[in-house]
């Protein structure tokens, strides 16, 4: 459990807030749940329009969305928060707060100005460090040892806003960033639910962010989660478990795609040049470009997750045959 630093008590006897909050993927729907059981009222909730997939291209509900449905709470599904509709709606709404977790659009001053207190971001890092899309798999990719969660007041910026508080977090050597992020979302939610507890009751107000520590987290593409195996394997296995689960990682094999699940890696090298494979006894290792990896699960395209040794049966690599050696 993270520890918390930077908000006051919020006081027993402030009046709730009216609330719309925001948000989309199920690493919002804790925070959702937790506003739900709070003194506050979450009068309606914001998500990204329903999304087609599958064959038949069928419609699906955020999963935002599909909580807010089970608890009766409206749902507004706007293709941009900008639509004057919108805005028509959130001024008739008249909510004290709008409270943000992985909305996944941008939201316009327009839009900011229609609240009493603000729109209040749940950002998952230690502001100003990994401000973007992606915090929690550039916190693991980069080898922090600690990151965190922060509230913020929303402003026209990235992540650029007054920070109300933060939630600490140690990355385990083994952490992926589904794993990190599973944390964060709960103890996120909880300071989140403090942080509109304290404005509700008037004892606290955001403090601007250092000017000094900014880094970028700029969203990933699948091809921002090829391996390279010409890394260190320190390093391979930093990427792979920060790209784990999504989008994934992956190499070539025989000119197609190998998923990844999260490697070990190993100090000895054992003579493998990068991206050669050796099967024996101890599982299926690759070389780097410094010591050498064991792979864990693989998934050949089209086909289903399996360990290594299993995949290995059926490929039957030759000698010196290397991973990655030839395109998608």
């Amino acid at each position: 459990m993270g520890r918390r630093r930077g908000l006051g008590a919020a006081g027993g006897g402030e009046p709730p807030l009216r609330l719309l909050f925001a948000g989309t993927p199920d690493v919002a729907v804790p925070s959702l749940e937790l506003l739900m059981a709070s003194a506050h009222e979450v009068v309606a909730v914001l998500t990204r329009p329903d999304a087609r997939s599958g064959r038949g291209r069928r419609a699906s509900r955020s999963p935002v969305a599909e909580r807010a449905d089970a608890a009766g709470v409206p749902v507004l599904q706007p293709r941009s928060p900008r639509e004057p509709e919108f805005l028509e709606r959130l001024t008739e709404l008249a909510v004290d707060s709008a409270p943000v977790v992985a909305y996944g659009a941008l939201v316009p001053q327009a839009a900011l100005d229609l609240t009493r207190h603000g729109w209040v971001n749940l950002h998952f890092s230690l502001l100003p460090a990994w401000r973007g899309a992606a915090p929690v798999q550039h916190a693991v990719m980069a080898g922090d040892e600690v990151t965190g969660a922060s509230t913020f007041l929303l402003e026209a910026g990235l992540d650029t806003g007054p920070v109300y508080g933060a939630v600490t977090e140690p990355i385990g050597p083994r952490d992926t960033a589904g794993d990190l992020l599973g944390r964060l979302s709960i103890s996120g939610a909880r300071l989140l639910v403090a942080t509109l507890d304290g404005i509700a009751a008037g004892t606290l107000e955001p403090r601007p962010q250092p000017t000094e520590g900014v880094s970028l987290a700029p969203r990933l593409e699948p091809t921002d989660a090829r391996v390279d195996w010409s890394l260190p394997a320190h390093v391979v296995d930093r990427r792979v478990r920060g790209v784990t689960p999504a989008p994934g990682a992956w190499t070539t094999w025989r000119g197609d795609r190998l998923r990844l699940g999260p490697v070990e890696p190993l100090p000895s090298s054992l003579g493998l040049v990068p991206g050669e494979l050796s099967v024996g006894p101890t599982g299926v290792l690759v070389g780097t470009g410094r010591g050498a990896v064991r792979l864990g699960e693989v998934q050949p395209a089209g086909k289903r997750l399996l360990p290594a040794p299993d995949w290995s049966r059926g490929a039957r690599p030759a000698p010196g045959e290397r991973l990655g050696d030839d395109g998608p």
